[in-house]
């Protein structure tokens, strides 16, 4: 109750609606409990005293009833599921909100299909409750509330009889809840793992299919799959007792009723039409409550995805944790790196120890070492995806916790190995994040990444759509437009993650010459692999397991037989001539 009273929060706000629609299904009740109604005057009146000319006023009372009562359901129904899709669009945005603003370190913990399964599947099975469940709720409980007026006024002993079913169900009902509920919260996380497996087949689609690893991914999927039946069987098997208890109470409730109704008959306590009114009603008010019964088993159900979700919501967002209050100005003087150490959680060896350097503003600063130094690590403890767990880091004197993490990140343009980019236009992809920009800004950022002329051989020029993740795109020109929206962006500090490593000779080329534009006036990082890419750079900085090695020029590196010399020897071992 305490998970579904959160529920109700996302409904309140159309509550016009919901008691429209609740308005609805009492008047359908009434109506329900009129076809009860009519069937003692039909039988004592019409058939037993002959009185046929009344047949001129129930017919159309007949038919009138049956429009009214469709009528009425229709607006009940139409405007329960109203609320419930508003409600369930409201539960997915905060879902979607929450997750985009949870810290770099929670994704890390998560698989991409659990979340994506949070959204589709656990939000759909919500919205099944709302727009139905909730519905039927109403509606089923107004209407065995109206026979059971109905069969008491009738014969209120009978009536007595005739309930006897409600409290019998409530013991299968309380029983077996709980178990269906976590039954389902497993049966929900197997779909989770489902969707995961989807993800990652078909974002590594290209993979598979060059090691021929189709058949290992097909038995993948159906282990899981077969793991999941399994849950929704063992789920099934519970909740159809439900119906069978039911079913059972109710035949003896029957038996009973006819049994004693039939004597009531006899002894002309009762009427055979008000008997068969009293029949009637009984037999119309036990369909609610098997409804009701099984609508409890898909509360039950749902209660799991609601658990998820709620689980989800609760969760500390990065802002939340963020404690900076500070706007943070543009860089003027200096960034400094403090005796930064950090291990990642649940590591005993540290990612950095001790580092510490000071860049002056403008300067170009190349980070060198091999995979696994830091270098990345570094640059993620600067945009404050983690903070250090030792030691500061300070632009201009200001320590970057005491500043908002959005008055940080506007100061920070990234330019990355594997440019993210998504299916919409080129223009609207080059301007990410800016809002509405003057298009002659972004044709000028795409003059200066060297990527305009590409861009107008493109079918619609820069209105193309590029697909997901820029498939129609080469890869140089991927990174040309990553360099365009950088330039686009202009901010104060740049990072550039491995911006050429992966390209051919001729599209480095263009993405250096567009670098070089888009690196004046500008504190830049440099983490490259080819080291033919840092060698202008102010400052290397060479990074070997966590520590920092080496500082200096190329050419002083060259000259201190270290690290750099080592790496730098092992890409050009062929052109390789030791500098003077």
């Amino acid at each position: 109750m305490k998970l579904f009273r959160r529920l109700a929060k996302y409904v309140n706000p159309y509550w016009r609606s919901l008691l429209g629609a609740t308005l609805c299904a009492a008047v359908v009740a009434l109506l329900t409990g009129a076809y009860a109604w009519m069937i003692k005057p039909i039988i004592d009146e019409v058939f037993i005293k002959n009185h046929w000319e009344l047949l001129f006023w129930i017919i159309p009372s007949i038919v009138i009833v049956g429009i009214a009562k469709g009528g009425f359901n229709y607006g009940r129904s139409y405007l329960m599921r109203y609320v419930g899709n508003r409600a369930i669009a409201s539960i997915r945005k905060d879902l979607f909100q929450k997750l985009i603003q949870m810290p770099i370190g929670f994704f890390s913990h998560q698989r991409t299909g659990n979340l994506m399964s949070l959204i589709v599947n656990d939000a759909g099975m919500v919205q099944q409750v709302i727009a139905t469940v909730i519905r039927d709720l109403f509606q089923q409980s107004l209407t065995m509330l109206t026979l059971m007026v109905v069969v008491f006024y009738l014969n209120w002993w009978l009536a007595l009889i005739a309930i006897i079913v409600v409290p019998l169900s409530y013991f299968p009902l309380t029983r077996f809840g709980k178990r269906i509920r976590r039954i389902s919260r497993s049966g929900q996380e197997k779909v989770a793992e489902l969707t995961a497996i989807l993800e990652e087949t078909f974002s590594g689609i290209r993979l598979i299919k060059a090691f021929g690893a189709e058949p290992f991914e097909t038995a993948r999927f159906e282990q899981k799959n077969q793991e999941y039946f399994q849950k929704i069987m063992k789920t099934t098997r519970v909740s159809e007792l439900v119906p069978g208890i039911m079913e059972a109470a109710g035949s003896v409730a029957a038996a009973l009723i006819i049994g004693v109704g039939a004597y009531e008959v006899r002894m002309d306590r009762m009427t055979p039409g008000g008997f068969m009114s009293f029949l009637g009603a009984s037999w119309l008010m036990y369909a609610p409550v098997r409804h009701l019964a099984a609508t409890s088993t898909v509360i039950q159900q749902a209660a799991a995805a609601v658990d998820r979700i709620f689980w989800m919501l609760d969760q500390p967002s990065e802002r939340v944790q963020d404690q900076g209050k500070r706007v943070l100005k543009p860089v003027e003087r200096e960034i400094a790196f403090e005796r930064l150490s950090f291990y990642y959680d649940g590591m005993d060896e540290a990612a950095l120890r001790e580092i510490g350097f000071t860049v002056k503003a403008g300067e170009v600063v190349a980070l060198v070492g091999s995979s696994g130094s830091g270098k990345t690590t570094l640059m993620n403890l600067l945009l404050r995806f983690y903070d250090p767990t030792e030691g500061v880091i300070r632009i201009d004197g200001v320590d970057l916790r005491e500043v908002t993490l959005e008055s940080l990140r506007k100061q920070i343009g990234l330019v990355a190995q594997d440019t993210i980019l998504f299916d919409d236009t080129v223009s609207r992809n080059i301007a990410y994040g800016l809002g509405p920009v003057d298009p002659q800004r972004v044709i000028e950022a795409a003059r200066a990444a060297y990527a305009h002329d590409f861009i107008l051989r493109l079918p619609q020029g820069y209105e193309t759509m590029i697909g997901e993740r820029g498939v129609r795109l080469s890869g140089g020109q991927r990174q040309r437009l990553a360099v365009a929206r950088a330039i686009l962006r202009n901010s104060p500090i740049l990072i550039l993650d491995e911006a050429t490593s992966s390209l051919d000779s001729e599209s480095e080329m263009y993405i250096q010459k567009a670098l070089s534009n888009l690196l004046k006036n500008r504190t830049t990082f440099v983490i490259a692999h080819r080291l033919s890419t840092i060698q202008n750079a102010s400052r290397i900085v060479v990074i070997d397991q966590g520590r920092i090695a080496e500082t200096g020029r190329h050419a002083e590196l060259l000259q201190k037989d270290g690290i750099y010399k080592k790496l730098y020897q092992l890409q050009f071992r062929e052109q390789y001539v030791e500098a003077p």
